[in-house]
Protein backbone atom coordinates (compact mmCIF):
# COMPACT_ATOMS: atom_id res chain seq x y z
CA UNK A 1 0.00 0.00 0.00
CA UNK A 2 2.00 2.73 -1.27
CA UNK A 3 -0.30 5.67 -2.19
CA UNK A 4 0.74 9.41 -1.72
CA UNK A 5 -1.76 11.20 0.48
CA UNK A 6 -1.65 14.63 0.12
CA UNK A 7 -3.60 17.86 2.11
CA UNK A 8 -3.99 21.27 1.22
CA UNK A 9 -3.52 23.62 4.60
CA UNK A 10 -6.76 24.75 5.83
CA UNK A 11 -5.04 28.16 7.53
CA UNK A 12 -2.04 29.99 9.07
CA UNK A 13 -0.87 29.41 13.15
CA UNK A 14 0.74 31.98 14.40
CA UNK A 15 2.95 32.03 17.49
CA UNK A 16 5.41 33.45 19.43
CA UNK A 17 7.70 30.13 18.39
CA UNK A 18 9.55 30.86 14.93
CA UNK A 19 12.26 28.14 15.24
CA UNK A 20 12.87 25.12 17.54
CA UNK A 21 14.43 27.29 20.32
CA UNK A 22 12.62 28.11 23.23
CA UNK A 23 9.69 26.55 21.69
CA UNK A 24 8.56 23.99 24.66
CA UNK A 25 8.81 20.60 24.63
CA UNK A 26 5.79 19.07 26.79
CA UNK A 27 2.39 20.46 26.78
CA UNK A 28 2.61 21.81 30.76
CA UNK A 29 5.30 24.69 29.37
CA UNK A 30 2.90 25.88 27.05
CA UNK A 31 -0.12 27.11 29.58
CA UNK A 32 -1.18 30.46 28.86
CA UNK A 33 0.86 30.48 25.64
CA UNK A 34 -1.12 32.89 22.97
CA UNK A 35 -1.43 32.47 19.21
CA UNK A 36 -3.81 32.76 16.26
CA UNK A 37 -5.14 30.41 13.73
CA UNK A 38 -6.18 32.47 10.54
CA UNK A 39 -8.11 30.31 8.25
CA UNK A 40 -8.30 30.52 4.65
CA UNK A 41 -10.85 32.08 2.40
CA UNK A 42 -11.91 28.99 1.01
CA UNK A 43 -12.23 26.99 4.64
CA UNK A 44 -14.23 30.15 6.43
CA UNK A 45 -17.42 28.61 6.48
CA UNK A 46 -16.37 25.04 8.41
CA UNK A 47 -16.16 27.66 11.38
CA UNK A 48 -19.72 27.95 12.25
CA UNK A 49 -20.34 26.32 15.73
CA UNK A 50 -16.96 26.00 16.42
CA UNK A 51 -16.77 28.85 19.02
CA UNK A 52 -19.15 26.83 21.53
CA UNK A 53 -15.71 24.26 22.34
CA UNK A 54 -13.30 25.01 24.74
CA UNK A 55 -10.57 22.64 23.38
CA UNK A 56 -9.30 21.95 19.91
CA UNK A 57 -6.61 19.75 18.09
CA UNK A 58 -4.77 21.37 15.49
CA UNK A 59 -3.39 19.07 13.01
CA UNK A 60 -0.15 20.90 11.27
CA UNK A 61 3.23 20.13 9.64
CA UNK A 62 6.29 20.00 11.15
CA UNK A 63 7.82 21.71 8.53
CA UNK A 64 11.13 22.40 10.33
CA UNK A 65 11.86 18.95 10.82
CA UNK A 66 14.74 16.97 8.43
CA UNK A 67 14.75 13.35 8.47
CA UNK A 68 12.77 10.92 10.97
CA UNK A 69 14.21 8.29 13.50
CA UNK A 70 12.29 5.43 14.53
CA UNK A 71 13.84 5.14 18.35
CA UNK A 72 14.75 7.92 20.07
CA UNK A 73 15.89 9.41 23.64
CA UNK A 74 13.12 11.72 24.49
CA UNK A 75 13.62 14.79 26.63
CA UNK A 76 14.50 14.34 30.32
CA UNK A 77 14.44 10.55 29.63
CA UNK A 78 17.69 7.92 29.89
CA UNK A 79 15.98 5.08 27.64
CA UNK A 80 15.78 5.45 24.12
CA UNK A 81 11.65 5.08 23.04
CA UNK A 82 10.02 3.90 19.47
CA UNK A 83 9.00 6.92 18.07
CA UNK A 84 4.59 6.37 17.92
CA UNK A 85 5.84 6.50 22.33
CA UNK A 86 7.02 9.36 22.28
CA UNK A 87 6.14 13.57 21.50
CA UNK A 88 9.28 13.69 19.26
CA UNK A 89 8.86 15.63 16.07
CA UNK A 90 11.19 13.33 14.47
CA UNK A 91 8.74 11.26 12.82
CA UNK A 92 8.06 9.49 9.55
CA UNK A 93 5.17 11.62 8.27
CA UNK A 94 5.64 15.51 9.53
CA UNK A 95 2.44 15.92 11.16
CA UNK A 96 2.29 17.41 14.48
CA UNK A 97 -1.07 17.28 16.75
CA UNK A 98 -2.22 19.51 19.43
CA UNK A 99 -4.66 20.05 22.28
CA UNK A 100 -5.18 23.64 22.32
CA UNK A 101 -7.63 26.02 24.49
CA UNK A 102 -10.05 28.17 22.29
CA UNK A 103 -10.66 31.67 23.76
CA UNK A 104 -12.77 32.93 20.85
CA UNK A 105 -13.67 32.95 17.35
CA UNK A 106 -13.39 36.51 15.27
CA UNK A 107 -14.13 36.10 11.90
CA UNK A 108 -11.71 34.47 10.24
CA UNK A 109 -9.47 34.22 13.47
CA UNK A 110 -9.04 31.50 16.18
CA UNK A 111 -7.62 33.55 19.42
CA UNK A 112 -5.91 30.25 21.06
CA UNK A 113 -3.77 29.35 24.34
CA UNK A 114 -1.26 26.91 25.28
CA UNK A 115 0.45 27.16 22.07
CA UNK A 116 3.37 24.58 21.75
CA UNK A 117 4.12 24.69 18.07
CA UNK A 118 6.26 26.99 15.85
CA UNK A 119 4.37 29.04 13.44
CA UNK A 120 3.28 27.58 10.48
CA UNK A 121 0.78 25.61 8.38
CA UNK A 122 -2.57 24.22 9.42
CA UNK A 123 -4.01 21.35 8.01
CA UNK A 124 -6.96 20.54 9.90
CA UNK A 125 -9.19 21.64 13.21
CA UNK A 126 -10.90 18.91 15.16
CA UNK A 127 -13.14 19.75 18.11
CA UNK A 128 -11.96 18.19 21.25
CA UNK A 129 -14.42 16.27 22.75
CA UNK A 130 -15.39 15.43 26.75
CA UNK A 131 -13.12 12.54 27.85
CA UNK A 132 -16.58 10.80 29.27
CA UNK A 133 -17.26 10.19 25.82
CA UNK A 134 -14.49 8.98 24.53
CA UNK A 135 -13.81 7.00 27.70
CA UNK A 136 -11.67 7.42 30.86
CA UNK A 137 -9.06 4.93 31.58
CA UNK A 138 -8.94 3.37 34.39
CA UNK A 139 -7.62 4.88 37.83
CA UNK A 140 -4.15 4.97 38.02
CA UNK A 141 -3.23 3.61 34.54
CA UNK A 142 -1.10 5.44 32.36
CA UNK A 143 -2.20 4.92 28.74
CA UNK A 144 -0.58 8.11 26.89
CA UNK A 145 2.77 7.84 28.35
CA UNK A 146 5.02 10.07 25.54
CA UNK A 147 1.92 10.30 23.52
CA UNK A 148 0.71 13.67 22.01
CA UNK A 149 -1.92 15.25 24.04
CA UNK A 150 -4.67 13.79 26.16
CA UNK A 151 -7.12 15.88 27.24
CA UNK A 152 -7.60 16.17 31.16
Amino acid sequence: MNEIVTYHPVGHIHTPFKDIEGMPIQPTGARRVAGTVVINETCREGLKDLEGFSHIFLIYQLHLCRGYALQVKPFLDNAMHGIFACRSPKRPNQIGLSLVKLISVEWAVLHIEDVDMVDGNLGNIRRSISRNLCGSPPEGQVIYRFVMHCPT
